[in-house]
């Protein structure tokens, strides 16, 4: 298993429920740390932990953009 942790900084949410959305969508990744998983409101930044033998941050971003949001950079460091 090879951890790494992930921040991902969006456009501006606007409301909690876009919130709970990508936090929600993004749990339900395949190789993403449930646990781990923060959507931070007032910064705009989804952190989490994901195993990067099993998905990549691009593919985490893919899964945000498709919901409608932009994502505006991703930083990966080793957990």
């Amino acid at each position: 298993m090879s951890m790494q942790k992930a921040i991902i900084q969006l456009e501006p949410l606007t409301c909690p429920s876009c919130m709970q959305k990508i936090s929600s969508a993004v749990r339900a990744l395949e190789g993403v740390d449930r646990e781990s998983v923060e959507v931070l409101f007032n910064s705009s930044k989804a952190k989490l932990n994901f195993d990067s033998e099993k998905i990549s941050v691009e593919k985490i971003a893919d899964a945000i953009t498709a919901l409608g949001y932009e994502v505006r950079k991703t930083q990966v460091k080793p957990v």
